[in-house]
């Protein structure tokens, strides 16, 4: 097996230009003849150090606007020839291929010219990288005799390598660079497949995921016997709890960010430029939720919708955090284990701090309208296999093709309600229904096996809130024992998707009490 190799020639091909001149510099201090393409060999040149053009060595220019330039046997003979097998040696001989020892690629940048939103389709395909790959895993593939690097992060290990090794590589970096190597051309490749599969009318045939480890190891998973990671989607570009900072307290745990994931996307519904909105999560289900026309205002209302079940509970907003909300926030017996916003004031963040050691603060940045959020693949793990579907990204409030069903017409403000109603319960787990006031989540009832018991639970956690209340159900009333414990409790408006067979019955209960029903026609199971 070899082991050292000395570096003699080194190709660099970099769009990432990060560190390059200092780079070059230090292999041409070990005698590295050092060749280059394009902008590369322009910055290298420009910082005066020798460098050979790499059309010198292939004996013709790069062409087509730069997609040829490194496609050539001299290249990849240089790579790909085995120094200890005679008959590679001879060939190489015979065709005037000299070894390249050392290959310097990052690749063109597809994966941030594909997050921006404006990007045009020919931009894309110029940024898929062709060249760069192929020299990659030639030279992965060969790592025996060459070492192959792919990210500025790298140079000093190398040349740190060199250094102690008079300008030889051992076999063990470069087998460590080679892994890294073909997992960096295996993202490359999956990001564009991805890429390319978001514009197709179904799903694809191979789904290909590529999601990068968080720096922050949790503690464990679900529970303690669990183990436990957070990865991250390279190109999701969406305000989120997995690319938040924290600002202060513990580190978060499995269920922190899962909780804390389900309140964001639950006032992200809510437009801020509008109206300030508040959510309180507790065991993936909201306790408490309300809008209103300010953050301090909305807060207090959301964490009032039940008390109890907001103890321990986490918290997230949809406007910057001042300090008249903090004060709201810090004030009573409250126990929190997580505050969620776009931002924090510092002296609201000074005032939180000061409240809770160990609360953990998270800024994820400014939300967008609720129409600007990405239609994404939401997954899930089931053993042998992976569930796939679209997010539920409907929007609220009422479209025009909800048909009102029974009882009394809504005005524009039993219209809002009812909407809110729709927003709380599509973040329920199902089944689920909701009781709302006065733009407040007062109770809520989730994750029963009947609707019925969902209604009860509901209608107890609402007390005497649930008279003059707006009742929300993620899919439709098999009966109409449902809405008759609704109305029986006071209800003024009933919303729910409609079409069981049994509507007609429903639909009899609220008309003979003048309560308005809406029949949305979309349904909103959560499990």
């Amino acid at each position: 097996m070899t082991d050292a190799v000395a570096v003699k020639r080194a190709l660099i091909s970099v769009s990432d230009k990060t560190d390059l001149v200092p780079f070059a510099r230090r292999l041409v201090r070990h005698g590295v003849q050092l060749i280059s393409t394009g902008g590369t060999a322009a910055a290298i040149e420009e910082a005066g150090i020798e460098v050979t053009p790499v059309d010198q060595v292939t004996g013709f220019p790069e062409m087509m606007d730069g997609r040829v330039k490194t496609l050539h046997p001299a290249i990849h003979g240089g790579l790909l020839g085995l120094r200890d097998d005679e008959k590679h040696v001879t060939a190489m001989r015979e065709h005037g291929i000299e070894p390249i020892d050392l290959v310097c690629v990052n690749l063109y940048p597809f994966e941030q010219t594909v997050a921006r939103e404006d990007v045009a389709e020919a931009e894309a395909i110029e940024q898929i990288d062709i060249g760069g790959p192929s020299m990659l895993r030639s030279a992965a593939k060969n790592h025996r005799f060459v070492a192959v690097v792919t990210d500025p992060a790298q140079y000093d290990r190398l040349v740190n390598e060199m250094d102690a090794h008079d300008g030889a590589t051992t076999f063990a970096l470069r087998r460590a660079l080679a892994q890294a190597a073909f997992a960096r051309t295996a993202a490359y490749d999956t990001a564009i497949a991805e890429w390319m599969a978001s514009a197709l009318p179904d799903f694809p045939d191979n789904l290909l995921l590529r999601f990068e480890r968080h720096p922050v190891a949790l503690r464990y998973g679900e529970n303690p016997h669990q183990a436990g990671a957070l990865y991250l989607a390279p190109r999701s570009g969406e305000p989120s709890i997995a690319a938040s900072r924290q600002l202060h307290g513990m580190a978060l745990s499995y269920c922190n960010i899962f909780d804390a994931d389900g309140a964001l996307e639950l006032v992200k519904e809510i437009d801020p430029a509008r109206r300030a909105s508040a959510a309180v999560i507790k065991h993936a289900n909201p306790c408490g939720f309300a809008v209103a026309d300010d953050l301090p205002t909305a807060f207090e209302r959301a964490y009032d919708g039940d008390p109890l079940a907001a103890f321990g509970g986490i918290v997230a907003l949809n406007r910057k955090v001042d300090d008249a909300t903090a004060q709201k926030i810090a004030e009573g017996k409250k126990f929190l284990h997580v505050i969620v916003a776009p931002e924090f004031d510092d002296d609201a963040l000074e005032r939180l701090k000061d409240r809770w050691k160990d609360v953990r603060l998270l800024a994820v940045g400014p939300l967008a309208e609720p129409g600007q959020r990405r239609q994404d693949l939401d997954m899930r793990r089931v053993t042998g296999g992976l569930l796939v579907q679209r997010r539920d990204l409907a929007s609220f409030p009422a479209e025009p093709d909800w048909q009102h069903a029974a009882g009394p017409a809504p005005d524009a403000d039993l219209v809002h309600e009812l909407s809110l109603a729709m927003i709380c319960v599509k973040h329920l787990k199902s089944n689920a229904i909701c009781l709302v006031n006065d733009a407040m989540l007062v109770g809520a009832g989730a994750g029963q096996m009947d609707r019925l018991a969902s209604t009860r639970i509901a209608i107890e956690k609402a007390g005497d809130r649930a008279r003059g209340a707006v009742a929300g159900s993620d899919a439709f009333f098999p009966f109409r024992d449902g809405p008759d414990q609704l109305i029986d409790a006071g209800v003024r408006a009933i919303v729910q998707p409609g079409g069981s067979k049994n509507d007609e019955q429903t639909i009899e209960a609220c008309n003979e009490a003048g309560v308005c029903m809406m029949f949305t026609g979309r349904r909103h199971f959560r499990h």
